[in-house]
C-alpha cells in the first residue's frame, strides 16, 4: 500500500465543506474536533486489531476511519483505511502491522496539519 499521492489534507474538501456550511468556521471546528475525538476511539481499535492479527475486528474502525476521514478532507488516512478494510474483509493478515502503523502516522500527520489550518487549539 503506497499512500504517498494522497494528500494528508486536502484543503479543497475543507473549502467545499466551508462553502456547504455557509462558512460558518465555528461549525468546522467543531466538526473536526468531534472527528478527533471520535477518531481516537476508532483509531485505538484499529491499533488492538492489527496487533492480535484480528481481521474481523479491524474492518469497523478501518471502515469508520475512512468514511470520516475523507468527509474532513485527511485522504491520506482514508486511502490508508480503505487498504486496511479490504484485507480485513479478505481475511489478508500479512500487512496488517505494517499497514496498522502507517494508519497511526498519517493521524499523526492529520492533526497537525489540523492544527496547522488553525482547525484545532
Amino acid at each position: 500500500m503506497n499512500p504517498d499521492g494522497a494528500p494528508v489534507l486536502d484543503h479543497g474538501v475543507l473549502a467545499e465543506l466551508r462553502a456547504a456550511v455557509g462558512d460558518d468556521e465555528a461549525f468546522i471546528i467543531d466538526l473536526v474536533e468531534t472527528y478527533v475525538t471520535e477518531g481516537e476511539t476508532a483509531m485505538a481499535g484499529l491499533l488492538d486489531a492489527a496487533a492480535a492479527s484480528d481481521c474481523e475486528a479491524i474492518v469497523r474502525p478501518a471502515h469508520t476511519l475512512k468514511s470520516t476521514s475523507a468527509s474532513v478532507g485527511a485522504m491520506r488516512l482514508s486511502a490508508i483505511c480503505r487498504s486496511i478494510e479490504e484485507a480485513g474483509r479478505a481475511s489478508r493478515t500479512e500487512t496488517l502491522l505494517e499497514d496498522a502503523e502507517m494508519a497511526r502516522e498519517a493521524w499523526a500527520a492529520t492533526l497537525i496539519a489540523f492544527t496547522e489550518a488553525g482547525l484545532r487549539g
